[in-house]
């Protein structure tokens, strides 16, 4: 029997609706603090479905500071953030209830300066531009510098701009107003497509300093209410890792509409520096960067000194993963 059309699109709408039911979501709000490729896995998450296919309805939104988007997970209007986990290890220091579950990795820094400046020690007595005092870059160059002979302070004169995103420090590098700063291999294609000259005076990475560049932080409270779902989200941000580094195309994509870049070395060098790179296969937090923090905060917080890395972390979710065997599936390995 030939059903109406108006009968046959209620029940059409009917049988979808119950499905919804049946496949109810489970809200989550990401923030993450720089408009950076180290956020690929987020973005290919969302944009792919991972995180409905793993039961969230996951929502991202940009907050440009890794102190306000401590605030904000504290306050309650976001579970979990992608900052530099200098933030959340300095709120946990003040004690706020707060634990690193997950990373994508460091940022891969160079000191960056002033084409007149080619060496290190033609930094002597010039101006270098930070983010914000305690925030990554700052303990970045707090740490580099002595490495370089230069001490903060005495040597160089170290400016808090403000401005979490490098594109926008080096821009006030190419206006004079600071000397050096640190900045990502995308920001000097981005300098050099434009024709402009430049020194990369160091590497941060390569002289041993480990950041803490995109850690993933929640509440201990969710982490204790809603392990499963958090274990979803890890699972979702695992898959977009491995779509973003076996799926160039896709990875691709995602730098298109989020960074609005269109540049083909431009996107190779990210797709490369990134997902190929700095973003770890499986998320695990380095704790050597993350020890790095504490020591940096314990200036300034006495009671972090001789406190460990581990006091800080749960990485009992991804070890979960790992157990039931998420890793080997989708690498084979």
């Amino acid at each position: 029997m030939k059903l109406p059309l108006c009968v046959a699109l209620w029940l059409a709408l009917l049988s979808h609706g119950v499905c919804a039911q049946e496949k109810k979501l489970e809200s989550f709000t990401i923030s993450y603090a720089s408009v950076s490729g180290t956020r690929a896995p987020l973005w290919i998450a969302k944009d792919l479905g991972l995180f409905e296919k793993h039961g969230l309805d996951g929502n991202l939104v940009y907050i440009a500071s890794g102190v306000t988007s401590v605030n904000a997970l504290l306050g309650g209007s976001v579970d979990i953030i992608a900052a530099s986990g200098s933030s959340a290890v300095g709120a946990a220091a003040r004690g706020a209830p707060l634990v690193i579950i997950a990373s994508l990795g460091h940022i891969a820094y160079k000191l960056i300066a002033h084409p007149n400046i080619t060496t290190v020690q033609g930094l002597k007595g010039k101006i270098i531009g930070s983010s914000r005092i305690g925030a990554g870059t700052d303990f970045a160059l707090q740490r580099l510098l002595p490495k370089l002979g230069l001490i903060p302070g005495k040597d160089v004169t170290l400016l808090p701009t403000g401005i979490s995103e490098s594109d926008r420090r080096l821009l006030m590098l190419m206006q004079g107003k600071i000397d050096a700063t640190l900045g990502t291999e995308d920001n000097l294609l981005q300098l050099a497509a434009k024709g402009m000259k430049f020194s990369v005076l160091a590497d941060v990475y390569e002289a041993g300093i480990y950041t803490t560049g995109s850690d993933i932080a929640t509440s201990r409270q969710l982490l204790k209410q809603k392990p499963r779902q958090l274990k979803a989200f890890l699972a979702a941000i695992t898959e977009g890792i491995y779509i973003g580094r076996t799926q160039k195309e896709q990875a691709l994509r995602v730098y298109r509409k989020y960074l609005k870049v269109e540049d083909p070395k431009m996107l190779d060098s990210m797709h490369k520096n990134y997902l190929l790179g700095s973003i770890p296969a499986r998320p695990f937090p380095k704790e050597e960067a993350i020890q790095n923090d504490i020591e940096d905060l314990s200036h300034s917080y006495a009671h972090l000194k001789g406190r460990r890395a581990g006091e800080f972390l749960d990485i009992s979710l991804l070890k979960s993963l790992d157990e039931e065997g998420f890793f080997k599936k989708l690498y084979g390995k």
